[in-house]
């Protein structure tokens, strides 16, 4: 198909080209030495001859035209879009520039210069209109785009704005990442410097339990930044004048007008004397805890003595422990107790009960 149209293209442009050159043609043979006569309709026969000879060479040619043509369409689809447009534009410019000052150029009194200064001038400036709009495509298209842009980053600021604050043993605790990974947090999670050379300084530690608890901190900050979608910021500022973590923690949070996440319930209490919102793990792993009530009754195994005298402790499933009064006597054993109160603190919840036995016995 594409050869066809190679063949027709090379034919109609012979054809003009021996229509409009026939009669010069023809009026040169005839004072030549040839002598050659009058030809009746020189116009048409130069067509009919100058579409066959171009014809003719379009068999000879053809191959490699089309192999030119589909080169030159790989490349163009190769090419952006936004660069052909940009490009475009940049020609169209340069031309009309070119347009605009064509009339003074051509009455320029110099024989010659003045009928091809134009075309040299129009083909310089479309050339340099081409090439500006190719290389200034990203600016252009950043004033296009500005507006959006700027709406866009209005809308990520305001869902970025709250800043979650790393307490350095939350980190260590690791339940942060599984909360951030469920999507009850949002927006930024700021780990500041000076909680990452505690963490180092804990993981370099020469006691075993210290060093350990480190490093798991550090492969927790890894998984985070690794794992996690939700954006994770490193904060490199330091408040020099303050020597203490918490201290730091506080001011930061201050200054980012964020909240502290941790688990450390002396923190949480300097955070709400000093007016700063504070998310504890541990209030929110209570939250979620199996509601106990006074009366009601488990069966528990009570594991070791308590700290007042006959006291017994079991422990729930959770982790919650439970003080049995008169328990001292049941250790190691299964029994059923029944809950005498509950309390709750940011440390985390206590229940008192008092064996089912003991109770029926009074």
């Amino acid at each position: 198909m594409l050869k066809r149209f190679v063949h027709l293209a090379f034919a109609l442009t012979g054809a003009t080209l021996g229509y409009t050159l026939g009669p010069a043609l023809f009026a040169m043979l005839r004072q030549s030495p040839l002598n050659f006569g009058d030809v009746p309709a020189p116009h048409y026969i130069g067509a009919v001859l100058g579409a066959l000879l171009l014809y003719l060479s379009a068999i000879w040619l053809s191959t490699n035209v089309v192999q030119w043509i589909k080169w030159s369409e790989e490349r163009l689809v190769k090419i952006p879009a936004a660069d052909i447009l940009f490009g475009a534009l940049g020609l169209i410019f340069g031309l009309i520039v070119a347009f605009l000052i064509e009339p003074p150029l051509s009455k320029l009194p110099i024989p010659g210069i003045s009928s091809i200064l134009p075309f040299l001038v129009s083909g310089l400036l479309g050339y340099l209109g081409f090439r500006v709009g190719y290389k200034k495509r990203d600016e252009l298209l950043s004033i296009f785009t500005m507006g959006r842009q700027g709406k866009d980053q209005k809308k990520k600021e305001s869902r970025d704005i709250e800043h979650k604050i790393l307490d350095t043993s939350v980190i260590i605790d690791g339940r942060i990442f599984d909360i951030c990974r469920t999507g009850f947090l949002e927006g930024t999670l700021v780990i500041p410097s000076f909680v990452l050379e505690e963490l180092q300084h804990i993981a370099d530690s020469s006691d075993v339990l210290k060093r350990n608890r480190g490093r798991r901190g550090l492969d927790i900050l890894n998984k985070i930044q690794k794992e996690l979608r939700m954006e994770v910021l490193i904060y490199e500022g330091d408040f020099d004048e303050v020597s203490e973590v918490d201290s730091k923690l506080v001011k930061l949070a201050k200054v980012l007008s964020g909240k502290v996440v941790t688990n450390d319930f002396n923190l949480n209490k300097v955070c709400e004397l000093q007016g700063v919102k504070v998310l504890n793990i541990n209030d929110l792993a209570n939250a979620v805890k199996p509601v106990v009530l006074p009366g009601e009754e488990i069966n528990v195994q009570v594991i070791k003595d308590g700290k007042e005298h006959g006291q017994g402790v079991a422990y729930l499933d959770d982790g919650t422990m439970i003080v049995i009064e008169g328990g001292r006597e049941y250790i190691g054993e299964r029994i059923d107790v029944l809950v005498t109160s509950v309390l709750q603190t940011s440390a985390g919840r206590m229940i008192f009960a008092k064996p089912k036995l003991l109770e029926r016995a009074l």
